[in-house]
């Protein structure tokens, strides 16, 4: 059983999952597709050809554009902000140009931040708030900034990763190796 409150239009054709929650004026176009048990604060909109998976997390006023998808366990803070066209002009009709964008299982978007489409992030990558993405983003990379670079690794839960000798082991003992430049993850 969802949830989708009194203020909210949810058009006919979209696809929502069980134990989902559409909170205060929110909108959700026919094609979109919202998997099992996520929420969506309020004044969201969802628009078609969108797919979000399942226990994704979004904050007030976050708008997710056609060619977006989002796989399970995401969460996206408030005021996050998803493009896709590169350069939109008013004048000119670019539905053709749409790219795609992939936020990759478990990521992390912090408020305010942007989404340049046409970009992957990784899973259990972490944006910063306020942090620009222009290009893709590792699994497990830290993007802080305008526009967003590297400043470090995360670990499934979030926190910082203090590598030593290119390794580190979080609190349940998994371990993340650093390994030409990408972060390899093994599950205890």
């Amino acid at each position: 059983m969802n949830y989708v409150h009194e203020t909210s239009i949810v058009e006919e054709g979209a696809q929502i999952g069980d134990g989902t929650k559409i909170w205060h004026f929110c909108h959700v176009m026919p094609s979109a597709k919202i998997g099992d048990k996520s929420q969506f604060g309020q004044n969201c909109f969802i628009d078609n050809n969108v797919i979000i998976g399942n226990n994704v997390k979004v904050q007030n006023n976050v708008s997710i554009y056609n060619g977006v998808i989002i796989e399970d366990d995401v969460f996206i803070g408030p005021s996050v902000v998803f493009t896709n066209v590169l350069n939109p002009r008013a004048f000119i009709e670019q539905k053709q140009n749409f790219r795609s964008t992939l936020v990759a299982k478990g990521a992390t978007i912090g408020a305010n931040a942007t989404i340049v489409c046409g970009v992957t992030l990784g899973a259990y990558c972490f944006i910063g708030a306020g942090a620009v993405v222009t290009r893709e983003v590792k699994p497990f990379a830290m993007i802080t900034g305008n526009p967003g670079i590297q400043t470090g690794w995360v670990d499934k839960r979030g926190q910082k990763l203090t590598l030593i000798k290119n390794t580190a082991t979080d609190i349940f003992g998994n371990t993340y190796s650093e390994v030409n430049g990408n972060l390899i993850f093994k599950e205890l």
